[in-house]
């Protein structure tokens, strides 16, 4: 018996850890072509597809496992895809300690770095079909537990159900992460798993797993806050402009006027990621609730004095690591930079946003007929007391203060805001004159107040359908 150019005695027996340890080059580039040389491939099921008019369903991982020629687009064939399974085993097996697994998890992923995507995609598919709990221990650890109700054992019943509902595939995730390197590649990951999961159901639970631990990783108590400025290594200022969402940086003299000594611009950071951050807030130092964001951007205008600021305006939040969505700091964000803020500055008394309302334009687009949006095509030159400036607002309004789905706003701004105990303040007429702005929603944008001391009394009016706001807010559509 050959494996790769080991040749074994005679009668002797590689187990999966043995083989791995020999030097296995799963998932290299280049690998399944010369793995597989000369390896027959199942003729494609295209033609079958196209005279039925249904697409051929794609195996399961348990059926290419136990073929033996690939079928159709598949990446790995089965020979291939057993070795792989039999890596990923490795890291997880009882008998390895902590550190032997997280070198294991720490080579797999460097052979997966520079794997094409297809086979990446299999890699994914194992870990989501193969690493589940065991149904069977499950099922028996539920009827255990139902039937110790009410008696002594039920205590101990409930932990034997916690224990059967945790899958291998949980501690697989936790040796990538037991590297320096391997949060990093987890984040990576997902971020690259995600546009595939509205195709391939089967990865949900890969992508739940990692989100599930995700939140536990990256509880703010593991976070770091600090303030970025224009005496930050440059590096770190770079990554404010790949990541900046809301409101694109235009130049280095656009990014030096964000940090001037009237904003400031605080991230999340955690120090498994290496100094990338992972959510970050920029801040203008005001004496009033801006109303327009195009001030706030001119990069001629002199800075503000700092003595007459009782308002700190938050005008853009970035989230900076799409592997961490679902994964909520916002709020905490918010929270622990006003608080920080009114350290800094006494005088402070309103927190708020000038936000953006990027789902509006369409969707009051599929609210009114095309006639009446044309009206509304040059929205910056209707005179304050038009009639269609006042309608738009009245859309506005009702869009932001009564649309819902599911229990939460419909724009994914004000979900975010008000998620976070805001409510809805004001509307401002031409507040993102630009192109972006007129595209998005007609130049308006819209202020929701971080009022601290009722954040929970918001957070539970919009948990009962009720969506906080200013009544100037709700007298527009009344």
């Amino acid at each position: 018996m050959r494996t790769g150019s080991s040749t074994l005695p005679k009668g002797s027996r590689m187990s999966p850890v043995d083989w791995i340890s020999r030097g296995s080059a799963l998932l290299r580039p280049g690998f399944e072509a010369k793995a597989a040389a000369g390896e027959a491939r199942e003729p494609r099921p295209e033609a079958n597809a196209h005279a039925t008019g249904q697409a051929p369903a794609a195996r399961t991982t348990r059926e290419r496992l136990q073929a033996t020629w690939r079928k159709g687009e598949e990446a790995l064939s089965p020979r291939v895809l057993r070795r792989t399974l039999a890596e990923l085993q490795a890291i997880v097996d009882p008998r390895a300690s902590e550190v032997e697994g997280g070198r294991r998890a720490k080579a797999f992923a460097a052979r997966y770095a520079t794997a094409p995507a297809e086979e990446r995609r299999d890699a994914w598919l194992l870990a989501s079909e193969q690493f589940g709990p065991d149904p069977k221990k499950i099922q028996a650890a539920r009827e255990h537990y139902e039937a110790a109700q009410g008696t002594p054992e039920e205590g101990a019943a409930e932990i034997k159900l916690r224990r059967a509902l945790v899958s291998p595939r949980t501690r697989l995730l936790q040796r990538f992460a037991a590297f320096p390197e391997g949060m990093r590649f987890l984040v990576d990951l997902r971020a690259e798993l995600l546009p595939h999961l509205k195709h391939d159901k089967r990865l949900l639970p890969l992508d739940a797993e990692l989100e599930t631990l995700f939140s536990t990783w990256f509880d703010v108590a593991f976070l770091e806050l600090r303030r970025l400025s224009w005496d930050s290594p440059a590096s770190l200022i770079e990554k404010l402009i790949k990541y900046e969402a809301v409101h694109d940086i235009r130049s280095w003299g656009d990014l030096k006027n964000r940090l001037d000594s009237d904003r400031r611009c605080y991230g999340f950071f955690h120090p498994r990621l290496d100094g990338d951050p992972l959510i970050f807030v920029e801040v203008a130092l005001t004496d009033g609730m801006s109303d327009c964001i195009t001030p706030l951007l001119d990069e001629t205008a002199a800075a503000a004095d700092l003595s007459k600021a009782t308002t700190a305006i938050f005008y853009s939040i970035s989230n900076c690591q799409t592997g961490l969505r679902g994964v909520s700091f916002g709020d905490s964000l918010i929270k622990r930079v006003s608080e920080t803020l009114k350290e800094d500055f006494p005088k402070l008394k309103t927190f708020a946003t000038l936000s953006p309302i990027p789902g509006f334009r369409s969707w009051v687009a599929k609210q009114v007929p095309p006639e009446k949006l044309a009206e509304w095509e040059q929205p910056l030159e209707l005179a304050p007391k038009a009639p269609q400036r006042q309608e738009l607002l009245s859309w506005a309004a009702r869009y932001l203060g009564k649309e819902l789905n599911d229990g939460k706003p419909l724009d994914p701004v004000a979900r975010f805001h008000l998620g976070n105990g805001a409510r809805i303040e004001r509307l401002n007429w031409a507040g993102d004159p630009s192109s972006k702005g007129v595209k998005q929603s007609f130049g308006l944008m819209v202020n929701y107040l971080y009022d601290l001391k009722r954040l929970d009394k918001h957070r539970t009016l919009l948990s009962q359908g009720e969506i906080p706001m200013a009544s100037a807010i709700s007298d527009l559509y009344r």
